[in-house]
């Protein structure tokens, strides 16, 4: 089974470790790692081959729920701005990728896209030192479906 069908499955299932919460579209979820605290994806429920694949009402939302997450991270990180990339080329299945970006990293590395950054090495997600960070996530979302 392809990784994001895997863990839109083990979400599914309450296996998931980095849930942050269901959405409309899909699934919020931290990142493996987090060199960059708050790294996210969207992950969509049902999984789709790519954005193209969803009707317009899906795309929508989809889309919709891309940009929510970025205000909760935004929020909770006091990052300088969000990045969005869905690009689904190692991995072709729809999934989108959600960075904070920050005005302490690197001067080398700022204005690069996140894929520069040393992903073997990275800080990896541990409940123990993003928990709260996920969490506050969670809380804001939930929060923002109520307005």
């Amino acid at each position: 089974m392809p990784l994001i069908s895997q863990r839109v499955e083990l979400a599914r299932n309450g296996a998931n470790d980095k849930v942050i919460c269901r959405m409309a579209s899909g699934w919020a979820v931290m990142g493996d790692v987090q060199f960059l605290p708050g790294y996210c994806l969207l992950l969509p429920d049902p999984v789709v081959p790519s954005l193209n694949d969803l009707d317009a009402d899906a795309r929508a939302i989809y889309l919709l729920d891309m940009a929510r997450l970025g205000d909760a991270v935004l929020q909770a990180t006091g990052a300088l701005r969000m990045n969005y990339e869905i690009l689904g080329n190692s991995e072709p299945e729809l999934h989108c990728h959600i960075f904070p970006r920050y005005a302490t990293e690197p001067e080398e590395k700022r204005k690069m896209p996140v894929w520069f950054y040393d992903w073997k090495t990275a800080t990896p997600y541990t409940e123990e030192a993003h928990g709260d960070l996920r969490h506050s996530i969670a809380r804001l979302l939930q929060a923002s479906s109520r307005v």
